[in-house]
């Protein structure tokens, strides 16, 4: 992911909809990209969003944020 837009956890919960420890969770178990800048963890965009459509896509609805998906 070459020119990929990062942001932080803040602004990812914020996109998403996630509580913050569910976004956590996902990045520390490699659904959704993300890396270290120093002391900050930073949260690909196009990962997260790839992520929230396939969320939405599943039959599995016990997950997800509530609204629509940004683009």
């Amino acid at each position: 992911m070459g020119d990929d837009e990062w942001l932080t956890v803040a602004e990812a919960v914020r996109l998403s909809g996630y509580h913050p420890w569910h976004l956590r969770e996902l990045l520390r178990t490699g659904r959704i990209e993300a890396r270290k800048f120093g002391p900050i963890w930073q949260v690909s965009r196009a990962s997260l969003l790839t992520y929230l459509q396939a969320s939405r896509e599943s039959k599995d609805r016990r997950r997800g944020p509530k609204g629509e998906i940004p683009t």
